[in-house]
Parts: structure tokens; C-alpha cells; sequence
């Protein structure tokens, strides 16, 4: 067994599947957890058993993140073959077959409550299912109390094809990602990376991502896939990506492969696994032991705009930058208006902000003053956003 690690994913050497939910300088000898609430957090650790049981164990208000990736119950009546005849590896394990819709209701429900319970104040949570269980789990979520953010279409790049052609083939997935409660607002979200790294553009709620395959697919002694619905560590990086930091805890009750573990591990979170497979939670251990962490250069939590100190148009004016009767005009000269002594700009008769005068050159409902006025200086435009860049560098 390895040691129980307490700090960044990035600085502990060892992963270990905790049986007994002890603490790690006591022997983990039998395969029953306490029944009482954990005196301290597993972090980086697989947590064996019931995900619902392990969950109450677990302290309350202490986890920052929450991936889950629950049985779908796909409903599978008779196994799938392909035209030649030959068998799909289909989903046909027990853990996902239900008696009932309102058995596996019931179960939503409860893992999602107990989920809640462990997630701090701004905590957010992503669920990810196929249509045949995510509406279902998107009602439980609604009725407790779950504040939905986002549903975000995973496009898979390279799906199954739908064999008997009596279907359109399933292309996608759904994750919905949700806050704790409507009053929760400051839940991290890292819009200004996502939009750097997606050409300055929003980044969408479409994904197109490719599924898991080759080297990344785990594979027993047999070549057989370890876990039949492993998910691609590149989906799991931009969840983590756009909504943690670097030391966050990242809860996943269905751990399956631990792609959540790997992709945590060489983010720099810490992760709290919860597998009731031996099978399933061997390999991610294994896998994850593996995984090499990033630089922390790589993976320091970007800066973000919002966070930083306002700076008035009218300080560019006072500290000489921009000068009183100066005109402004866009980057392809269209538009033009003069700065005002007071910080405002005038357009013919108008006066108004940066941000209104911009709105009202282009008829449009809003602009960004900063990123669409320009001044000249020997001989070529400036954004007026530089001045204010060297003014905010000089009040840090």
C-alpha cells in the first residue's frame, strides 16, 4: 500500500487504494470502511466500496470540484453485432443495470445528495451521460436545489457507427455543469484561458473531442479493454482546465479507469477517488502512479481580468498618455472621436464613456473602449488598452 498524500497531486510520489478509510500511519488490513465521518481528507487516494457509503464519510464542504460519470443505464436487452457479424464490446456490466427508471432515479438521487453535501459553498459539479440517463439526472439535479450553468455537448470526433441502421448514430454526449445553489456565484470559471486558447474567441459548449484510443486506451494482459466507457484525458483537462486551480480537490464517485486521477495528477489538483470495482480501481492506480505532473509554469492558474485593479479612462488623460482634444480613432480608421479634459469622449454634439461613444460609432448595443480606440504616435496607431496596462503596473 503507498502512503496517504496530503499536498498537490504534483508533489506526492504515491497512490494508494484506502480499504479501510484509516489514517496512514495505521495498517489497512480489512476491506470495510468505518461508518463515521473521515478525520481528514484521502486526498489522492481510491477509496474501494460503495460510492454513496464512502461519500458520507467523507467531511462535509470539503471538496472543490465534483466529475461524475454515473452508469447510464443503457437498458441493453440483446448483445450488438456489427454487419460481419462479429460482437461489439458493448456496455453489458451490472453496475449499470437498473430494475427500473425509478430505481436508478433513486440512486441519482441519492449520490447527487450525498455529493452536495461534501462540496464547498462555490464548488461546481459536471455530470456527463448519453440521452439515455442525463435528462433523468438533470431533473434530480433541478429538484435539489443544483444551480444549472452550463450543458455542454461533448462531439465526439470518431463515434461508433449505429450498426443496425435503424438509428441516427449516437455522435455525442451531454455533461451538465451546475453550482451547489443559485446564490452561489463566485464558483471558479477561467473564461479570459479558455478564450486565449481558443483564438480569442469564447470558448463554445460544444466540444469536439475524439473518444479514447490507442496508447491512452487501457488494455488487460488479453488486450481487452480494461473499462468499456473510459472517457479521454483531454476532456477531462478542459473540465478541470476551465473550472479549478492548481491545489483544488477534485471529487470523482465513479472512478472507473481514473482518468479524473491522471489528468488531476499532471494538473497539479488533488483528487479524491471512489471505485467499487478492484478490478477497475488496480488499474488507476497503476495508471496514475504513471502519470507525470506537469511544470508548475504550465499549469499556474491564469490571471484573471476581472481581478484586477480598475483603471479610469480619465487616468490616462491626467497622467499624460492621452491628451485633452487628442482624437481617437479605430484600428482601420473609420471611426474617430475627441478626448474630452474630464475623461469622456465627444462625438459631434454626444458625450459619453469609452465603451458608449465605441457602441454608438458602430450602431451596436455595447464595445470594449479599451481593445477598439486607438491613438496615433509617431506614425502608428497604439491601443489606448497599452496606456492602461503601464498605468495598472505602476498602482500594483
Amino acid at each position: 500500500m503507498g502512503t496517504l498524500r496530503t499536498g498537490a497531486a504534483g508533489a506526492a510520489s504515491r497512490i494508494s487504494v484506502s480499504r479501510t478509510g484509516r489514517s496512514a500511519s495505521a495498517p489497512r488490513t480489512g476491506l470495510k470502511a468505518p461508518s463515521s465521518v473521515l478525520p481528514f481528507l484521502p486526498l489522492n487516494e481510491i477509496l474501494l466500496g460503495d460510492c454513496i457509503a464512502n461519500l458520507e464519510k467523507l467531511p462535509a464542504e470539503s471538496v472543490d470540484v465534483v466529475f461524475a460519470d454515473p452508469p447510464y443505464n443503457l437498458q441493453l436487452e440483446q448483445a450488438l453485432t456489427r454487419p460481419d457479424h462479429s460482437l461489439v464490446d458493448a456496455v453489458d456490466d451490472d453496475w449499470d443495470k437498473f430494475a427500473s427508471f425509478s430505481d436508478y432515479d433513486a440512486f441519482t438521487r441519492a449520490w447527487l445528495s450525498a455529493v452536495r453535501r461534501v462540496m464547498k459553498k462555490n464548488a461546481t459539479l459536471w455530470v456527463i451521460g448519453s440521452y439515455h440517463n442525463i435528462f433523468r439526472v438533470g431533473a434530480a439535479l433541478q429538484d435539489l436545489d443544483f444551480w444549472v450553468l452550463n450543458d455542454i455537448v461533448w462531439r465526439k470526433a470518431n463515434p461508433m457507427p449505429n450498426f443496425r441502421g435503424r438509428r441516427f448514430t449516437n455522435a455525442h454526449e451531454t455533461m451538465i455543469w451546475a453550482s451547489k445553489s443559485a446564490e452561489a456565484k463566485n464558483y471558479t470559471f477561467h473564461y479570459e484561458a479558455l478564450k486565449a486558447a481558443n483564438e480569442d474567441v469564447q470558448m463554445r459548449s460544444d466540444w469536439f473531442i475524439p473518444i479514447c484510443t490507442g496508447e491512452e486506451r487501457l488494455k488487460d494482459e488479453a488486450g481487452r479493454k480494461v473499462h468499456p466507457t473510459q472517457k479521454p484525458e483531454a476532456l477531462l483537462a478542459r473540465v478541470l482546465l476551465s473550472s479549478s486551480n492548481p491545489g483544488d480537490v477534485v471529487l470523482d464517485p465513479f472512478f472507473g479507469s481514473g482518468t479524473t486521477g491522471a489528468v488531476a495528477k499532471k494538473l497539479g489538483r488533488n483528487f479524491i477517488g471512489l471505485e467499487r470495482d478492484p478490478v477497475y480501481a488496480k488499474a488507476a492506480r497503476a495508471r496514475i502512479d504513471a502519470a507525470e505532473p506537469l511544470s508548475d509554469v504550465s499549469i499556474a492558474a491564469p490571471p484573471e481580468k476581472r481581478a484586477e485593479a480598475r483603471v479610469p479612462f480619465l487616468s490616462l488623460v491626467e497622467g499624460g498618455h492621452v491628451a485633452a482634444g487628442e482624437t481617437l480613432v479605430d484600428e482601420r480608421r473609420r471611426f474617430k472621436a475627441t478626448v474630452r479634459a474630464d475623461g469622456t469622449l465627444a462625438l459631434g454634439a454626444i458625450i459619453g464613456s469609452i465603451h458608449k461613444i465605441g457602441a454608438l460609432t458602430q450602431g451596436l448595443p455595447a464595445c470594449n473602449g479599451w481593445t477598439f480606440w486607438h491613438v496615433e504616435r509617431q506614425g502608428k496607431l497604439v491601443c489606448i488598452d497599452e496606456f492602461r496596462a503601464k498605468v495598472r503596473a505602476l498602482s500594483a
